[in-house]
C-alpha cells in the first residue's frame, strides 16, 4: 500500500466517523460512499473479499440469526406478555424500569449474543416506557450497553471476547473464572450513572391501573415451537464447540434461523418471506460496510507496526502494555467495529509477546494454547477495550447499531451525539473498572 493510499485511507475513515457524528448523512449512505472511495483508488480490491467475510461473516451471522429468531418470537405474542409482566413488576416506577432492565438483560447477555439479546428484549422495554410515558430512546441505549457489558459474563456473550478466548484456547470454565468477576463488575457500574444520564426517567412515577385485563397467549403451540428453537439455540451455544463436528456460534445462528423459518412455515400464520423483509437489512448492510472500511484499515500496517515499538518501550513488562492496549483498543472500538480491531490487535499483542520473548515463535501460528499465566492479562485487558470501549459511541458495538435501528423502526431516530451523552461517560467508568481489575488479575497470575 502506498503512502498516498494509507493518508487516504485515514482521510476515509475520519470522513465517515465525522459524517455520522455530525448527521449530515445517513449513516449506511455515508458508509457505502467511504466504501465505495476505497475501491475507487484500489485500497480495497477483488482480493481483500475473502478477508473480508472471514472477519465480517461470524458476527453478521449472529445478527442475522438472531434477527430471524427474535422475529418468529415476536408473532407468537410473547413479548406483550412479558411486557404486561415486567410492567406490573416496575409498579410505574421510572427508577425501577430501569433497575430491571439491567436485571433482566444481564443473565440473557450471558448466554445469547448481545445484539441477539437487544432484538429479544427491545419490544419489551419500548412497550413498558410507553406504558410509563417515557421517551424509550435513552432505555434502549442503556439496554445496548449492558448488552455489552454483560456480554463478558461468559465467553459466548460478545463477539469480541469470544473472538479473543478462542484465539488463545481458554476454555468456557476459565473465562468464568477468569474473566467473568470483571464482567459482573462493569454491568453494576453502569447503576449509580442511572440517575444522573436518565433522570427524567430516573424520576418518574406513574400510578398503574388496578383493573389492567392481562394479555393472553393466542398461539400457544406456535409459542412452544419457537421457544424450542430459542432453547436450542442456548445450548448449542454452551456446548456447540464441545461437540465432535465443533459448531461455533454464528453456526448456531443459522441453525437457529433455518429452524424458526421451518416453524414459520409448518405452523403457517403467515408467509416466511414476511419474515425475512421484516429483518432489518439496514443495519446488517451498515456493519458490512463498516468491517469493510476497517479492512482498509488493518491493511495500513499501523497496528501490526506497533509490536516491536511497544516492546522497544517497555520491554518484557507486560502490565503496562495490557493497560494500554485496554485503553487503545476500547477508544478505536469507540469509533471502528470492535471485532476487527480486536483481530488486528491480536496480531500486534501476539508479535510484542514474541519479540519480548514470553513466547515462542510459534505463537504466531494459528492453534497455539500454551501462554503462559503472566500473558494473560493483556488478553483480559484486549476484552476489557474490545468489547467495554464500543458503548462510547453509537457504532461502536453491533448491538449499540441495532438498538439505534429499532428506535428508528420505531419511529424515533437516535443521533450520535445522544449516544455519545450517555454511553460516553459509562464506557469511561466501565473502561476504568477494567483497567483496575486487569492490574489485580496480572498480582494474582504473577
Amino acid at each position: 500500500m502506498t503512502d498516498l493510499q494509507i493518508y487516504l485511507t485515514l482521510g476515509v475513515f475520519a470522513a465517515v466517523i465525522l459524517v455520522i457524528a455530525f448527521d449530515l448523512l445517513d449513516m449506511v449512505v455515508a458508509a457505502l460512499l467511504g466504501v465505495s472511495v476505497l475501491i475507487v483508488f484500489e485500497v480495497i480490491g477483488g482480493a481483500d473479499i475473502l478477508p473480508i467475510i472471514d472477519t465480517a461473516g461470524g458476527p453478521l451471522a449472529l445478527l442475522f440469526g438472531g434477527m430471524v429468531v427474535a422475529r418468529v418470537i415476536g408473532k407468537t405474542g410473547v413479548f406483550d406478555w412479558l411486557g404486561d409482566g415486567f410492567l406490573r413488576a416496575t409498579g410505574g416506577s421510572g427508577k425501577r424500569l430501569l433497575l430491571l432492565i439491567v436485571a433482566l438483560v444481564a443473565p440473557v447477555c450471558a448466554l445469547l449474543p448481545n445484539a441477539t439479546a437487544v432484538i429479544l428484549v427491545a419490544p419489551v422495554i419500548i412497550g413498558v416506557c410507553r406504558a410509563l410515558k417515557v421517551d424509550f430512546v435513552g432505555p434502549m441505549i442503556i439496554t445496548a450497553i449492558v448488552s455489552n457489558a454483560a456480554g463478558m459474563l461468559t465467553l459466548v456473550g460478545d463477539p469480541a471476547t469470544f473472538l479473543v478466548g478462542s484465539a488463545i484456547g481458554l476454555s468456557f470454565i476459565d473465562y468464568l473464572r477468569m474473566v467473568s468477576p470483571g464482567g459482573l463488575l462493569a454491568v453494576l457500574a453502569v447503576v449509580p450513572l442511572l440517575p444522573l444520564l436518565l433522570p427524567e426517567v430516573w424520576s418518574t412515577r406513574i400510578s398503574l391501573s388496578p383493573e389492567r385485563s392481562r394479555v393472553r397467549i393466542e398461539h400457544p403451540k406456535f409459542l412452544a415451537l419457537a421457544l424450542l428453537v430459542l432453547l436450542t439455540m442456548v445450548v448449542l451455544f454452551l456446548i456447540g464447540e464441545s461437540l465432535p463436528n465443533h459448531i461455533v456460534p454464528p453456526e448456531v445462528a443459522i441453525i437457529g434461523a433455518a429452524l424458526a423459518l421451518l416453524v414459520v412455515y409448518g405452523v403457517r400464520i403467515e408467509p416466511v418471506g414476511e419474515v425475512l423483509r421484516d429483518v432489518d437489512w439496514k443495519t446488517i448492510i451498515f456493519l458490512a460496510a463498516i468491517f469493510t472500511l476497517v479492512q482498509g484499515f488493518i491493511k495500513t500496517e499501523l497496528l501490526q507496526g506497533l509490536s516491536i515499538q511497544l516492546y522497544d518501550r517497555f520491554g518484557s513488562d507486560v502490565v503496562p502494555v495490557a493497560i494500554l492496549s485496554l485503553v487503545g483498543i476500547g477508544i478505536l472500538s469507540s469509533l471502528l467495529a470492535n471485532i476487527p480491531v480486536v483481530s488486528a490487535a491480536l496480531v500486534m499483542i501476539t508479535g510484542y509477546l514474541v519479540a519480548a520473548q514470553l513466547v515462542p515463535e510459534i505463537a504466531l501460528a494459528r492453534g497455539f494454547t500454551e501462554w503462559p499465566n503472566a500473558v494473560m492479562p493483556v488478553f483480559v485487558a484486549m476484552m476489557f477495550g474490545g468489547t467495554l470501549g464500543g458503548n462510547a459511541t453509537l457504532i461502536g458495538a453491533s448491538a449499540n447499531v441495532v438498538a439505534v435501528g429499532i428506535c428508528s423502526a420505531r419511529g424515533r431516530r437516535v443521533t450520535f451525539m445522544q449516544f455519545l451523552r450517555i454511553g460516553l461517560p459509562i464506557a469511561a467508568v466501565q473502561l476504568t473498572v477494567g483497567a483496575l481489575y486487569v492490574l489485580g488479575l496480572a498480582r494474582v497470575q504473577t
